[in-house]
C-alpha cells in the first residue's frame, strides 16, 4: 500500500481538508485500497479536532471530517510516506530542517497541478473562506491526481480517464 502525507501548520484546516478530498476521491476511483491518506501539521498540538467551519465545508460537500483528530509531524510519519504534499513552501522548509534526508518525495499540493503557489490559510476565516478553499483542494486534487499517481508508481483506470475534468464539460 502507498502512503501519502498531506502537511500544512496546525493540522486542523488545510491538511485534514485536503486527505478527506483525495480519500474520497481515491475511494470513486476504487484505490482506496491502494493508498493511504494520512495528515499532519509542522505545528500541530495533539489530538485537537478540525475546525467547526472546516468540518462544516465538507459536510456541505458530503464528505466527513468530525472524526479528525491532528497530530504534529514526525521523523516516522515521513519515513512512512511515499508522496508528501504541502500547503506552503514554509512547511516544505520545516520539513528540509526536520528530515533533509525526505525532500526528495515533498511537493507543494500546488505543484501536482501545475502550479507553484501556496494555499492560503482559512483558519479562523468565515465560512465563505472555508468554502472557498475546499473548491480550491477539490480543483487541485482533480488536476494533480494523474501526477499524484504517477509520483506513487499507479495510473488512473481507463474509466476515470474517459471522464471530462472539468465540471459541465461534454463528453465527445
Amino acid at each position: 500500500m502507498k502512503t501519502i502525507l498531506l502537511v500544512c501548520t496546525a493540522n486542523v484546516c488545510r491538511s485534514p481538508m485536503a486527505a478527506a478530498i483525495l480519500r474520497h476521491k481515491l475511494a470513486a476511483l476504487g484505490l482506496a485500497d491502494q493508498i493511504r491518506v494520512e495528515s499532519a501539521g509542522v505545528w500541530a498540538a495533539e489530538g485537537q479536532p478540525a475546525s467547526a467551519n472546516a468540518v462544516a465545508a465538507l459536510a456541505e460537500q458530503g464528505i466527513e471530517l468530525a472524526e479528525h483528530r491532528s497530530q504534529a509531524v514526525s521523523l516516522a510519519l515521513l519515513a512512512e510516506a511515499d508522496l508528501v504534499l504541502v500547503m506552503e513552501e514554509a512547511h516544505r522548509r520545516s520539513l528540509f530542517h526536520l528530515a533533509p534526508q525526505h525532500l526528495g518525495k515533498v511537493y507543494l499540493l500546488t505543484e501536482m497541478a501545475g502550479l507553484h503557489e501556496d494555499v492560503a490559510d482559512p483558519y479562523g476565516g468565515t465560512p465563505e473562506e472555508y468554502r472557498r478553499t475546499v473548491r480550491q483542494l477539490e480543483a487541485l486534487i482533480e488536476a494533480g491526481l494523474p501526477r499524484i499517481l504517477t509520483r506513487l508508481g499507479l495510473s488512473e483506470s481507463p474509466e476515470s480517464r474517459a471522464r471530462p475534468r472539468a465540471a459541465g464539460a461534454n463528453v465527445a
